[in-house]
């Protein structure tokens, strides 16, 4: 290529040929002309100091806001499990700890709890390099933790309670009656506590060892408690629905803690259909029976609930013991005055746990099924009269408690309703998966 351009310029006349020259020359010195002194150090510097190609990191001055902070040494925590016959003395000699520790460790406020300390109850402890305690931890239960701490300032030991946050979720049973309430609670899924704490809730309107039939139901909607995602146990019941013979009975829970019905009648009664919990009825009221000692037919003014010696008998209502005391006939007895109206009465107890002239509370324990008096085995003969009548116990109106206040009601019937509808879909929902396929 540069020989045909040679061969063109050798062509061209003279005087072309010398302005070519001449742009030629002036090109040339303007490549070979040096730049400034100063960028022409800081290149060859650069030379000197970097290949080409190559990455180097740069270093960038630090502020002092963001030099690394001085951390301290973190505690060591050791922990310990109570075992049979230690005390706080042998439990901190065992970890090493001085009596002068210990000393100081109890002057904190409520450290007198650490006494309630039982086997297989852990302790954790966090120690400083000289040995020094910087705070003891001692779980009460799966929610609440006492803790003892050393305060920089005074340095005294103080203590505090710390409460985790509890998740409530709502949790749903249901169960048919087949034999018995107490299985069909079992089989539903609940704890022995809240099969007990249905049978109260309804047991203003359901006799639980009379009216129980096979083909009954209930629901549950009640709460279960989670900390940090794991379940530690239930909650309350929140709403329920017991169908006894076809009569349906709802129970919601207000913010008050007391429940009432949807339509904001309190549930409760001031009276309970029956003193005694899950019995067997062996004798119902009936003013022509025939007595079974005696052979005559004498009036059997109350009902005979048979059940084991020691079965806890619960008073009925509010009110007096207007007595409490022994003969033939009754065996151990005891009668309370329940206003000016209602009195009810217990016969042919193993015990009596309260005294004339008392004060007692509605499903307070006052006395034990027993098998005194003139009687052919274990039970509990209860009584109940109106203005000095006897009433049958099943069948008798029962005074209502306070239903809710009409400015509560709006809110509380609004809220009812969400419940009642969340049982029925989860019913519904529950019939499909077990009885679909029928």
């Amino acid at each position: 290529m540069v020989k045909p351009i040679t061969t063109a310029v050798g062509k061209l006349p003279r005087k072309h040929k010398i302005t070519i020259s001449g742009i030629s020359a002036f090109l040339l010195v303007l490549l070979i002309w040096p730049s400034e002194q100063a960028s022409a150090s800081r290149n060859t510097e650069a030379a000197e100091q970097f290949e080409l190609g190559k990455r180097y990191p740069l270093p960038l001055a630090l502020q002092n806001d963001s030099l690394p902070e001085v951390t301290e040494a973190e505690p060591e925590w050791v922990q310990h499990t109570v075992r049979s016959g230690d005390n706080l003395a042998v439990i901190f000699q065992q970890l090493g700890l001085s009596a002068q520790q210990l000393y100081r460790v109890t002057q904190a406020p409520d450290a007198n709890i650490l006494r309630r300390i039982h086997p297989g109850d852990t302790l954790y402890v966090a120690k400083e390099e000289n040995n020094d305690i910087i705070e003891l931890r001692y779980a009460l239960n799966e929610i609440e933790t006492f803790v003892i701490y050393k305060d920089a300032e005074s340095n005294t030991y103080l203590s505090k309670r710390e409460t985790k946050e509890v998740e409530a979720r709502l949790a749903f049973a249901h169960a048919t009656i087949t034999s018995n309430f107490w299985n069909a609670g079992v089989q539903a899924g609940l704890t022995q506590a809240q099969i007990m704490n249905l049978a109260e809730l309804f047991g203003w309107d359901v006799d639980f060892a009379l009216d129980i039939r096979q083909g009954d139901s209930f629901s549950v909607l009640y709460e279960q408690k989670f900390i940090d995602g794991e379940y530690v146990g239930t909650g309350d019941i929140i709403a329920a629905e017991f169908i006894n013979q076809r009569e349906k009975f709802q129970a919601v829970k207000h913010e008050n803690g007391n429940y009432y019905t949807p339509e904001g009648k309190n549930m409760r009664k001031t009276f309970l259909r029956s003193p005694v919990h899950f019995t067997r009825v062996s004798s119902d009221f009936n003013p022509r029976r025939m007595h079974p000692v005696t052979g005559r037919v004498a009036p059997h003014n109350g009902i005979d609930y048979a059940a084991p010696t020691g079965t806890p008998v619960m008073s009925a209502g509010d009110g007096r013991v207007i007595a409490s005391a022994y003969n033939n006939l009754n065996g151990h007895y005891i009668f309370v005055q329940h206003g000016e109206r209602y009195v009810t009465k217990y016969l042919h107890l193993s015990r009596r746990h309260v005294s004339q002239g008392e004060r007692v509370r509605q499903g307070e324990v006052i006395g034990r099924v027993g098998a005194t008096g003139r009687v052919t085995g274990a039970h509990l003969h209860y009584e109940f009269l109106v203005d000095g009548a006897h009433r049958n116990p099943r069948t008798v109106k029962l005074p209502q408690a306070e239903s809710l206040p009409a400015n509560e009601l709006p809110s509380f019937q609004a809220r009812a309703q969400q419940q009642m509808a969340m049982i029925e879909s989860r019913q519904r929902v529950y019939l499909a998966m077990n009885y679909g396929n029928d």
